[in-house]
């Protein structure tokens, strides 16, 4: 989740014995059988564990896969969903036990099904992402990394040294998904995974089939001076206000624009700190909420010894569901752009861009915002292609617009942390996107 406010408990996994993570772990048919109350065995991933980021290094990503419920396709074809939580620095054990994921955390952190997983028809593996996130482990605070490009090379080798681990990954198509400031991640890995596949022999490709981003902070620029007009046409804030909401955006634009970019960042958290104070709202994320959402419940969960026995995490780890000291270490990328990889990947393969109607933070008119500046030769079909009106299960769920390897989707009741507000909206969203399906087909 981008900018997720938790206190950095200063236990930085650096008295962790790296031997533990040289090699990928994965859990073993002895902790299958293992019978506890928070962990219900039907509710261990098929795998979890760690893969190497550098064989020069101890870092490594933390990973939980989940293999399809339920696929209609042979499992060497079956997708292969990845998922990558925003921040910085903000775990996608988020995303596994409070939005998409098999297993959902309750109010007395026990595990109940998501009655609407992404894993119905894919598999799902989550990542923790960048190094030094979630259960994921840096060997030093100098390997986080502070840009897209490093930590695009570190999910290459984590992705790569994952489908090593079972033949059947092989040919899996492969969807990078994610949300929030992974709006810059699933570009990055995704423009690094075309990029690198150019340099290797075929066997040895990553079999890119598409990206998909939610709720997404892609290109700050163009999104950050959206907010002002935004509330004000929701009714959230006066036309005084919108004027000084608008300055302040204009001071975050004219930072970015000399290249003071970490002033940048501070400037585009002022606007949003404004917005926040203007409007009385508990989050951004969702201008309808009475309360935060409480995904602060994973970590309670994760901090269990049982949860991090059943994950193959040392006991002694402590867990954070978000870092302050990765969304540190990426302070001065908060406001670059990466919308000339989203360019770069929609003409040579799929997009899928969705939003929830209620995320003033980042949601449908923000990136309405960037996505009609791009430079693609495309963009004008797909500005003027329909928006049409999409039901589930015969119910209005939202809008649908898509021209050629562009999609872009609205779905109505949803905040920021959309799995976890419309389950079965977002499940049937993907499953018809990637399958090619009603409103979703490619329309030439």
């Amino acid at each position: 989740m981008e900018s997720t406010t938790h206190i950095n408990t200063l236990v930085f996994l650096l008295c962790f014995c790296f031997c533990f993570f040289q090699t990928t772990f994965t859990v073993s048919s002895a902790l299958k059988s293992t019978n506890n109350n928070i962990f219900p065995k039907e509710a261990l991933p098929t795998k979890s564990g760690y893969l190497p980021v550098s064989p020069n290094s101890t870092s490594a990503i933390f990973y939980a896969f989940y293999e399809a419920q339920n696929s209609t396709l042979p499992l060497s074809q079956t997708p292969l969903l990845i998922w990558l939580q925003g921040g910085p620095g903000c775990s996608s054990m988020i995303g596994n036990f409070y939005e998409l994921g098999p297993w959902r955390v309750t109010n007395s952190l026990t595990l109940q099904p998501n009655p609407a997983p992404w894993n119905r028809l894919f598999g799902l593996l989550f990542l923790d992402s960048p190094i030094g996130t979630g259960f994921s482990v840096a060997s030093t605070t100098q390997e986080i990394p502070t840009d897209q490009n490093a930590v695009a090379k570190h999910l290459f080798a984590a992705i790569t040294r994952f489908v090593l681990l079972d033949p059947v990954f092989k040919h899996r198509p492969i969807y990078i998904t994610g949300e929030s400031y992974a709006g810059k991640y699933v570009p990055a890995i995704g423009y690094y995974i075309l990029e690198q596949n150019t340099k290797l022999q075929v066997p040895e490709r990553v079999n890119l089939a598409g990206v998909a981003i939610g709720d997404g902070l892609t290109d700050p620029v163009n999104q950050v001076v959206t907010h002002a007009a935004n509330a004000y046409y929701v009714g959230l804030i006066n036309e005084r206000q919108k004027i000084e909401l608008e300055k302040a955006q204009l001071e975050a634009v004219r930072l970015a624009q000399i290249g003071n970019w970490s002033e940048a960042t501070d400037a585009r958290r002022r606007v949003l700190g404004r917005l926040r104070s203007m409007t009385g709202l508990v989050t951004l994320f969702d201008y309808t909420k009475k309360a935060p959402y409480q995904d602060d419940l994973v970590e309670q969960l994760l901090n269990i010894a049982e949860a991090k026995k059943a994950l193959g995490v040392n006991e002694s780890f402590v867990y954070e569901l978000c870092s302050d000291v990765v969304k540190a270490a990426l302070h001065a990328d908060i406001m670059k752009s990466v919308k000339y990889m989203v360019e770069h990947l929609v003409r040579r393969t799929r997009v899928l861009l969705y939003q929830g109607q209620y995320d003033l933070q980042d949601g449908v008119v923000q990136v309405e915002g960037w996505v009609k500046t791009m430079k693609w030769e495309g963009i004008v079909e797909f500005l003027n292609a329909e928006r049409k009106i999409w039901k589930v299960n015969g119910e209005l769920a939202g809008y649908v617009q898509n021209w050629k390897s562009l999609t872009n989707v609205v779905v109505l009741g949803a905040g920021h942390l959309l799995p976890a507000d419309e389950a079965l909206n977002s499940q049937a969203m993907i499953e018809d996107w990637v399958l090619e399906r009603g409103l979703f087909k490619n329309v030439q």
